[in-house]
């Protein structure tokens, strides 16, 4: 809820010409009364697809925390298209599933607006053209006949479409999604992936926290390994070494030699929210 609080808030700022997306710089982040992330450092270009990874408490939660403007880091700074996170409304993060309180009484219509709230301002109700923008969001995520439902009717995969739209509507540059895939079968993260296809043709920047390395190697751009500290990011073939995935994992990670190369299984199914 303060992520939200403070979203409505945000200006439009103008993005400074030649300055990356987004950007990290000595980042280090005490969360709960123990360091989460200490000394982060990476340069996002516009418009890739970046995959976060790393086992339960490596700190991609807090991470995104820190990139949306929701937590401030210990030291070290994040600045997006070279202005600090809480001066922005393009940044849209989507939280894991289990943060939401999915018995609220809103359609997914409603909170697709929620999008707009940034560009509305506070003082002034949506008009024509706002809402207009919602059903547009809600036919490119496939989800339109069902802008009147209420949210807790929805599968885990409409749910997820339903907050892409949101960002959509927000007219996000650089969207956050953590755990978007968890629990989802292979339809529903087709259709999660069909999406992102469209955000990269829009030129949004995505980063998605996600515990499948495989699917990490194969459908994005780079891969970011994290576990309190940036062990690795870059080219996915670059990162998955043995070395650098055993130090990330320890015991908690089985690599498997198949006829098509190097099969990781992990026993971390489910972020720890750090």
């Amino acid at each position: 809820m303060a992520g939200e609080k403070r979203a409505l808030v945000r200006r439009h700022v103008v993005h400074e010409v030649g300055a990356p997306i987004l950007e990290a710089v000595g980042l280090s982040v005490r969360y709960n009364g123990r360091l989460a992330l200490e000394e982060i450092s990476f340069c996002l270009v516009t418009g890739e697809r970046v995959a976060v990874v790393g086992p339960n408490g490596a700190g991609k939660s807090t991470l995104f925390k820190v990139i949306a403007g929701v937590l401030s880091p210990s030291a070290g700074e994040v600045k997006v298209a070279g202005h600090c996170p809480g001066s922005h409304i393009c940044i849209a993060y989507v939280p894991q599933r289990s943060e939401v309180d999915w018995t609220f009484p809103v359609t997914v219509a409603d909170v697709v607006m929620m999008g707009r709230a940034g560009r509305i301002g506070l003082l002034r109700r949506p008009g024509r053209q706002d809402w207009e923008t919602v059903r547009q969001c809600l036919a490119v995520v496939g989800m339109a006949d069902l802008a009147g439902r209420q949210i807790g009717e929805l599968s885990g995969g409409q749910q997820q479409r339903m907050f892409i739209a949101r960002a959509l509507a927000q007219e996000a540059a650089l969207t956050l999604m953590d755990e978007p895939l968890t629990g989802l079968d292979v339809p529903a993260q087709e259709d999660i992936f069909r999406i992102l296809d469209e955000l990269r043709e829009r030129g949004v920047t995505v980063m998605v926290a996600t515990h499948d390395l495989n699917l990490a190697a194969e459908r994005f751009d780079r891969v970011m390994l994290l576990n309190g500290r940036l062990l690795g990011f870059g080219r996915p073939e670059e990162v998955f070494t043995t070395e650098r995935l055993q130090e990330a994992y320890g015991g908690h990670l089985r690599l498997v030699e198949t006829g098509e190369g190097v099969l990781a299984l992990s026993d971390t199914c489910c972020d720890g929210g750090v």
